[in-house]
């Protein structure tokens, strides 16, 4: 005998001369529920309508979730995604959340159940992984939602009468491997049970129409900058998640100084995946953080470590690893064979890496992007958003640093990685040709700084060179390191060139570039020395380009020197032997560098002229960092020419087109800092200087000598001027503008001064709650404008629009556009609202 609830075997004696049918007074209790639910409970039954199966695996239970597997932990972070899913539920009848295995999928499903208010319902839970086929779907759902067959009805039938017309919410979990069965029953549950909801979970989505799929991602991590401050650390979805789980495992564990910054690298070594964080923390009761970072440092024993979950849950979460191959075992052999090659792509890859690296002949280079999608479907790789700047670019993916590990284990055991790292090389090395299309290639942005993290591992492996330039791969990520403000590094590799006689090859491109990192690390004797080496290497070699190159660098030397009249001359002759080669961006670039270098030699009338000469043709030819950099100088120029409403124009055109959190931003607002000063603005002046100053020791970052000592000149000559008290008050508010708000309060124009005073000031004491971006955003709201019309009018797309529509929303806790645009109102009438 069994419990007909539970189906436990019954070992208590009759009762009242009756057999037991229930193990406990819990299961009798379900069954009363269940019967209850049941439209024809008030019937008595008869005998061609025999009693329901009970539900052994997931009882029904109202929205509040009293049937639900009870939470035995707490639930971290996800508020964002619980309240988007409130509002998709409002919208849509079929809501799918996808993501990477272990990213948390079915405890954010749960855990959105049990907080429903009782009017959406019951809820039902089906769990579906231990299903191998569609066959036993339908029996499934039929047996958790209590529901047996009757004459004449069978399968989805059956599952359709007994829903009918009522109010539910059907969870189904783990539709991934049964995708193609599962949407052909949703499709038919809700195309017939009109008040039907489910909330699907699924590591690729089901296709079906009508279909919301909202991606979970991984949790939040602390920013790169965030030190080691606990309340700040603690403001990360994966700290937190982390800190709680490891006092489980460690009572009396704590964040503190001495391991915030451990913690905080072990989850985002952990991509801030919600199983992976969770299993790590568990090690806490055995190892203190800096042994779980260094085991997690180790690409081959990560896995083995983050192993040892809940005996209770489901097998394929005991250990990361068979959470990852419950989606391996999805894959075709040609998807598991690019799954696997993908893993020595490790600062990611778009198409046309994969094509060459993953490719050969088991795997058409024609079927990689199809390949590509379905792993991404899949959630076995990841797309990576555009540049900052907002630059087109094709589709650029990566693999979760955990899904890579299996990869590489996978790779390893095909035997295919060292032809997998032959290719990676190659591919590299055709890239580094680009550069050398270049004149002044180490300010014509590497193609490979987008590829330095796969640079750097290609270079760390010592095998697999033959054939492969490694010296030009050295020189390139050096260029790669020197453009993202890291000489140190830089030299390192540089050093390393100078001394090896290998390198004659590259004639004098290695000491120009090494010149311009010496400049960059404040030694200019240094600078001058490796300038004159490369002029001297060059003028032996007939490549009029790589000449050019060397008196650019040894121009740069110079004027780091205040050698400012034997810069001029170096970029004289620079300019005719560019001139000589036909490409006019260069010679504009030339002719850039050449204002610039007059400028400081007090030429300015004569740099103002060579600007209009150059400045047309960067707008229209040149990248976005070199048409910032040309903006600047001509700034600069009207500036020293007295022309402020100009010099004012050039320095805010700069700031719209370089990213706002870069140190590319941060000459324009020194610029306006200055064009303030001179306007008898001392208080925007302050303010504007001191933000940028902030963010300089932020980014670890400092500018050329000539224009720091103009700007900090100028500081200190207008700083009299203001009262202590508003100086200080100046010196405070920039110092608390974050980026976004820096860039709006810099944009601002003279006529709005008063109420950019009043923004900057209420963002330097914390009041406002909204960025500048998303001020804008309700702003445009509050005018009436629809989604698509916000965009064309900031030039944004859609879904950025649609992304800080909802942050407004939950930042103001107001849902719909009337209230955003009464709150935009109000805000107007009190004379605060940001310009």
């Amino acid at each position: 005998m069994t419990c007909e609830s539970c189906g436990a075997p019954l070992t208590g004696r009759p009762r009242n001369g009756r057999p037991a049918r229930y193990c406990s007074g819990a299961c009798r209790q379900r069954a009363f529920r269940q019967r209850s639910a049941r439209p024809d409970s008030g019937r008595a039954q008869t005998a061609a309508s025999p009693p329901a199966q009970s539900a052994a695996r997931s009882p029904r239970t109202t929205a509040q979730g009293c049937g639900l597997p009870p939470a035995l932990d707490s639930f971290v972070g996800r508020r964002a995604e619980l309240s988007r899913l409130r509002t998709l539920l409002r919208t849509s009848r079929l809501l799918t959340l996808t993501g990477a295995g272990g990213v948390g999928k079915t405890r954010l499903a749960l855990e959105f159940a049990r907080s429903l208010p009782g009017r959406h319902g019951p809820v039902d839970l089906v769990e579906l992984d231990a299903l191998s086929d569609g066959v036993a779907l339908a029996p499934s759902v039929a047996t958790a939602l209590a529901v047996g067959e009757r004459a004449g009805r069978s399968g989805v039938d059956v599952l359709v009468h007994a829903i009918g017309d009522t109010r539910q919410l059907l969870i189904l979990d783990n539709c991934e491997h049964l995708a193609e069965p599962c949407a052909r029953l949703i499709a038919t549950l809700l195309s017939h049970c009109r008040r039907l909801r489910i909330l699907a979970t699924s590591r690729e989505a089901l296709r079906v129409p009508g279909e919301t799929v909202l991606r979970v991602g991984e949790l939040s991590l602390p920013p790169a900058d965030a030190g080691d401050d606990p309340d700040v650390l603690l403001r990360a979805d994966a700290v937190r998640l982390f800190v709680e789980r490891a006092s489980s495992c460690s009572p009396g564990f704590t964040l503190h100084r001495g391991n915030g910054r451990t913690v905080a690298e072990i989850c985002r070594r952990l991509d801030g995946l919600t199983l992976a964080v969770e299993l790590a923390a568990r090690r806490a009761g055995t190892l203190p953080p800096s042994d779980i970072l260094a085991g997690l440092g180790d690409q081959m024993s990560q896995l083995s470590l983050l192993s040892d979950g809940h005996r209770t849950g489901p097998g394929r979460h005991s250990e990361l690893a068979a959470a990852i191959d419950w989606s391996h075992r999805l894959l075709d052999p040609a998807e598991q064979a690019v799954f696997r090659r993908l893993a020595i792509l490790v600062g990611g890859f778009d198409t046309a890496a994969a094509r060459t690296v993953c490719a050969d002949e088991g795997v058409a280079p024609s079927r990689i992007l199809g390949i590509l999608c379905a792993l991404e479907a899949k959630s076995l790789i990841a797309r990576l958003p555009g540049d900052a700047a907002g630059e087109a670019e094709t589709a650029r993916f990566r693999q979760l640093s955990t899904i890579r590990a299996y990869a590489l284990e996978r790779l390893l055991a095909s035997g295919e990685l060292h032809s997998t790292r032959r290719r990676a090389l190659v591919w590299l090395n055709g890239l580094t040709d680009r550069a050398h299309e270049e004149v002044f290639p180490d300010q014509a942005g590497s193609p490979l700084a987008v590829e330095r993290d796969n640079l750097a591992a290609a270079l760390a492996d010592t095998t697999g060179h033959d054939g492969v330039s490694r010296p030009r791969l050295e020189l390139e990520l050096a260029r790669v390191h020197y453009e993202q403000e890291q000489p140190s590094a830089a030299r390192a590799l540089l050093t390393g060139l100078l001394r090896e006689h290998g390198v004659r090859t590259l004639g004098g491109a290695v000491p120009a570039l090494a010149a311009r990192v010496a400049c960059q690390r404040a030694d200019p004797a240094q600078a001058l020395h490796l300038g004159e080496q490369a002029v001297a290497v060059e003028r032996t070699h007939p490549h009029p380009a790589g000449l050019a190159n060397a008196l650019d660098a040894r121009a740069a030397a110079r004027l780091c020197r205040g050698e400012f009249d034997a810069a001029v001359d170096d970029l004289r002759e620079c300019l005719e032997v560019v001139g000589t080669l036909g490409r006019p961006r260069d010679t504009a670039w030339c002719t850039h560098h050449l204002a610039w270098a007059l400028l400081q030699a007090g030429g300015a009338p004569e740099a103002d002229t060579l600007m209009s000469r150059c400045l047309p043709v960067l707008r229209s030819h040149a990248p976005w960092n070199q048409v910032a950099a040309a903006l600047h100088t001509a700034g600069a120029v009207r500036l020293a020419l007295g022309q402020l409403e100009s010099a004012e124009a050039l320095f805010g055109e700069v700031l719209q087109i370089v990213p706002e959190a870069s140190f590319h931003a941060l000459y324009p607002v020194e610029g306006l800092a200055l064009v303030a000063a001179e306007s008898g603005d001392t208080r925007r002046a302050l303010l504007l200087y001191e933000a940028s100053a902030q963010a300089r020791r932020r980014l670890d970052t400092v500018s050329e000598a000539p224009w720091r000592r103009q700007v900090e000149r100028t500081v200190t000559r207008i700083s009299t001027r203001l009262p202590t008290s508003a100086r200080d008050a100046a010196v405070s508010g920039g110092r608390r503008l974050s980026p976004d708000r820096l860039v709006a309060y810099a944009l601002r124009t003279r006529s709005n001064d008063h109420r950019a005073a009043t923004y900057a000031a209420e963002a330097a004491d914390g009041h406002l709650t909204l960025t500048g971006r998303e001020f804008m955003v309700a702003e445009l709201v509050a005018a009436g404008l629809t989604n698509r019309q916000i965009a064309e009018r900031l030039g944004l797309s859609i879904h950025t629009v649609a992304t800080h529509l909802d942050k407004v929303r939950d930042k103001l806790g107001l849902r719909s556009r009337t209230r955003i645009a009464l709150w935009v109102a109000t805000r107007t009438k009190a004379g605060d609202t940001p310009a």
